[in-house]
């Protein structure tokens, strides 16, 4: 009988990965042909734009998923960091495996994160040691998880409702929103106050962009990012050395972190500078892109946008929350996750998926196709407000998930609710309604009211 209905499992599985395939298969087709014919650019410039939109890649994770979940090519695809070929991982069960196996699947941004603090490594670029849980439990005694509520919920709040009111009629979603919020997060929460917001926005996107996407090591953004990291670690020591120099007792994220200092000597100046530049770089482009890309989604779906337009308007911030990470699963901040093997190893063991991965090898397990994997997540192509916070996979997951994804969770919704609230909300005419994809980070992206 056990057999039977491991068998009657596997055809079920089967044929539902099929079955999404097939229909991915005809949109994915629908939506190139229109772009061919419809487009701008030459031939190639539409195929590929058609290719790398949100819904294709979607489409081909779909159709990749049921015919090879799981595959390993020689070639190196990320060549900033040390690897021998790259491992494809699609299905969500096999993506949760890889993140979840820590010891078999390294970060492998310690090398950056050490150029960028000028020496020590910073939590995010380390496997579970002892200075991992040191550093994160100290962090975690400064960044308390009721600070989100308390504190950094009503700064958001209060920062969107001010910067957006500027512009009552036409914004410029994260020029003059989306990257001002965090960056005000960073002065008046974290604590790191000696610069202008500019400067830190500046250096954040740098350092985010050389640490997690520029994937082919291009000299040029080593140079700005380096550039960028030596002015946050100035302004950084600046901050507290004037805090001390003050003898001004302030609750947030620094004052906290030199009051730990008292009890613990190892956690000296650089030790704060540097865990502090770790959050700078996760808060700011994180924030604005996620921000702009649910955005962005709604507005291609009027229904939803209607649904989160009556959520703004209402000040339920929970409910506008839930349409806007739907809208983000459909295009996520990044749509894999890296890891790189520790040695050879087998993921899906004992299926018939089962791969068998290379010491060395680097492996891009898909966030994005996992959330959409039928035999994970409820009809995973509709969009729906309903579904529970563990079918979404946005800021990482397991161990190194974002030190600061419980923020993201709250702070998204207050600072586009006051844009959301707007009456016949919708993108501006052209390409300003459009994200400006110029860099992997959206720099412009206009929206107008009535």
């Amino acid at each position: 009988m056990t057999l039977l209905k491991n068998i009657f499992a596997a055809l079920r599985a089967y044929a539902l990965t099929l079955l999404d395939a097939v229909v991915a298969l005809f949109s994915l087709i629908a939506t190139t042909a229109r772009a061919l014919v419809t487009g701008k650019g030459t031939l190639k410039e539409r195929l590929i734009g058609a290719l790398t939109r949100p819904s294709s890649l979607i489409a081909i994770c779909a159709i990749v998923r049921a015919v090879r979940p799981n595959f390993v090519i020689g070639k190196q695809l990320i060549t900033s960091y040390e690897n021998n070929g790259t491992a494809f991982v699609l299905r969500a069960t096999d993506v949760i495996e890889v993140l979840d196996r820590e010891e078999d699947f390294a970060v492998v941004y310690e090398p950056k994160m050490r150029a960028i603090t000028g020496g020590a490594n910073f939590f995010l670029g380390m496997q579970n040691t002892a200075q991992y849980q040191h550093d994160t439990s100290l962090m975690k005694l400064a960044m308390r998880r009721d600070d989100v509520e308390a504190l950094v919920t009503p700064l958001a709040r209060a920062r969107a409702e001010a910067y957006a009111s500027a512009f009552p009629k036409r914004i410029d979603v994260p020029q003059e929103l989306t990257l001002r919020v965090p960056a005000a997060i960073v002065s008046d929460y974290f604590g790191v106050s000696a610069q202008a917001e500019t400067d830190a926005i500046q250096w954040a996107t740098s350092l985010f962009w050389w640490l997690f996407v520029d994937l082919k090591g291009e000299p040029a953004i080593e140079t700005k990012a380096l550039m960028a990291a030596a002015d946050l670690r100035a302004a950084i020591d600046a901050a507290i050395a004037a805090r001390k120099a003050s003898g001004e007792k302030k609750d947030d994220v620094l004052g906290r972190a030199l009051e730990l200092q008292k009890g613990a000597p190892e956690f000296d100046d650089i030790a704060i500078r540097d865990n502090l530049i770790g959050l700078v770089i996760g808060a700011i482009p994180t924030i604005s892109k996620a921000s702009v890309q649910a955005l962005d989604q709604l507005l291609d779906r009027p229904e939803a946008l209607a649904g989160a337009h009556a959520a703004a308007v209402a000040g339920d911030e929970a409910l506008l929350g839930a349409y806007l990470f739907e809208a983000l699963r459909f295009n996520p901040v990044n749509p894999v996750i890296y890891r790189r093997a520790n040695r050879s190893t087998v993921i899906a063991a004992n299926t018939f998926r089962a791969r068998k991965i290379p010491e060395g090898a680097m492996v891009l397990a898909s966030n994005l196709s996992a959330m959409f994997d039928p035999l994970q997540i409820d009809k995973p192509n509709e969009f729906r407000v309903d579904r529970p916070w563990g079918n979404y996979i946005l800021w990482g997951y397991g161990m190194h998930t974002c030190f600061g994804a419980y923020i993201n969770r709250a702070v998204i919704p207050a600072i586009l609710r006051p844009v959301l609230a707007r009456p016949n909300l919708r993108r501006a005419a052209g390409a300003a309604g459009q994200i400006d994809v110029s860099t992997p980070f959206p720099q412009h992206f206009v929206v107008e009211s009535d």
